[in-house]
């Protein structure tokens, strides 16, 4: 439940299907093959090896490619899970107002006469530190949090599945989207989506929508039984969100039209999510007959459940996130880099004193994003670019790493699922093919499209902080000598 509900998004789908419709499947499946898959195998072996390395992904790339190289891609990758706290704290009450009012009202929310934006702040403030309490509390919180998000997500699949069948069955078997053929399959109705360009840049968006699984590793130590449970949660975890991810796609097909529906300026990828699931309660409620009101009641209704549902995932994949990568990165490097009362657990064995630092880095640039005016949206923008790249970058340190980890005799392997060097050589090197694909074409298309402001701060991401973790690491051999 705990890789469920930090890996799969239920907005994934409807965002995918806005993008690409039908031919989004395709990429899908091609995504779970070359990168959910294979990344889902080495991680069970890198966690069954280190099960009792606090470090998790440091852990992992110091054992097989030495301590600088790991140090460089965890601070990286630490670097984009900050910037996704940051995001998901203001977005979080997106899906709440929509449960609250049927629809998302936070654009008009204020508190002590402060416009919506500054409001969202100072919420998303209290947010950091209410789940920074929490989480450090022990593991048993985030377990019990995130597990609960991970049956609220199975419950919403399970509904919107059975509604989507039913209306199946209701039609006849006729979906709402046409199917056409092959072609149906292949071709997006999205005109943006439609060259070999924007179709790579999509397989970027679906090699994402898998992404997550690393951050599982921090965890292996806390397990009752690692070396087993690790590496079958893991594998059960990639089958099942490969086959929803597929199959939800589908389904959407079967109450929305995408030239009816979809084909619209108001439609974009932050709220489509809540005007499909609306859509797909009219649709249950044209096929029983109902009056036009209370078809439009319904979709209220589906509309606020599916809020309510992705609030409490959010919330899930907060407590797993706020703790995993920090562990990973504090606990996991060389003690000697930092101050004593960073590294210093807790009763519950926790490194509180790191999370509230961390808690405190996020609140100040939330801050300035809140209540810096438009120059604030600027920030922001520069913030969720430069985590792009290093959001990526990092899969290519653990893909890179794992032959040498595979190839490694003096490392006891307890769970070992490549029994020949060939078809390991082979899988490493289309992953990561496929994953430096992906980071090229998402810092080439800023360019092509002559965004010259992102491409800057989307290539500048992985350089700034590239330096900054030599600069770091520098200071650490420093103090050894």
């Amino acid at each position: 439940m705990m890789i469920f509900s930090t890996i799969f998004g239920f907005s994934n789908t409807p965002i995918a299907f806005l993008q690409m419709g039908y031919a989004s499947i395709i990429w899908y499946v091609v995504a779970a093959v070359l990168f959910f898959l294979p990344i889902g195998i080495m991680m069970a072996e890198y966690g069954a090896a280190f099960n009792q390395a606090q470090g998790g992904i440091y852990s992992w790339i110091e054992g097989a490619a030495g301590p600088k190289i790991a140090f460089i891609g965890t601070f990286m990758w630490m670097a984009s899970w900050l910037t996704w706290l940051v995001a998901t704290s203001s977005k979080i009450w997106i899906p709440l107002s929509t449960f609250i009012n049927g629809s998302d009202q936070t654009q008009r929310w204020s508190l002590f006469g402060l416009n919506a934006t500054q409001t969202i702040g100072i919420l998303a403030v209290f947010w950091i530190i209410a789940v920074t309490f929490f989480a450090s509390q022990g593991i048993n919180w985030i377990a019990k949090v995130s597990s609960f998000g991970g049956i609220m997500m199975v419950i919403l699949n399970g509904a919107f599945f059975l509604l989507s069948f039913f209306i199946l069955f209701k039609t006849g078997f006729k979906t709402a989207e046409p199917i056409q053929g092959l072609t149906t399959f292949i071709h997006s109705p999205n005109l943006a989506f439609d060259s070999p360009v924007s179709m790579i840049g999509f397989i970027v968006f679906a090699i994402f929508a898998y992404a997550g699984m690393e951050t599982m590793g921090g965890i292996t130590d806390s397990m009752a039984q690692p070396k087993r449970d690790f590496p079958r949660g893991i594998l059960i975890a990639t089958a099942v969100i490969a086959i929803l991810y597929a199959l939800s796609i589908f389904l959407w097909g079967v109450s929305a039209n995408w030239s009816q529906l979809l084909d619209d300026h108001d439609v974009n990828l932050g709220n489509v999510t809540y005007i499909m699931m609306h859509n797909l309660g009219v649709t249950f409620g044209q096929q029983l007959g109902l009056s036009t009101t209370m078809q439009t009641t319904i979709g209220s209704w589906f509309a606020r459940f599916v809020g309510l549902d992705m609030f409490i995932v959010y919330v899930g994949s907060f407590f797993v996130l706020i703790y995993s990568p920090l562990k990973s990165f504090v606990l996991g490097t060389p003690k000697n880099l930092w101050p004593d009362h960073i590294v210093r657990l807790n009763k519950q064995g926790m490194p509180s004193n790191a999370m509230w630092y961390q808690a405190g880095v996020v609140i100040v640039l939330i801050l300035a994003i809140s209540f810096g005016g438009a120059s604030a949206r600027g920030f922001y923008n520069i913030l969720t670019l430069m985590g792009n790249v290093s959001t990526a970058l990092p899969y290519l340190f653990l893909v890179g790493a794992y032959p040498f980890f595979n190839l490694n005799e003096k490392i006891v392997k307890p769970y070992s699922f490549f029994k020949h060097r060939l078809s390991m050589w082979l899988v490493s090197g289309v992953s990561f093919f496929v994953l430096a694909l992906s980071v090229l074409f998402t810092c080439l298309d800023p360019l092509l499209k002559h965004h010259w402001h992102d491409a800057f701060w989307t290539i500048s991401g992985p350089v700034v902080f590239t330096l900054l973790a030599i600069l770091l690491y520098r200071r650490r051999q420093r103090k050894m000598v």
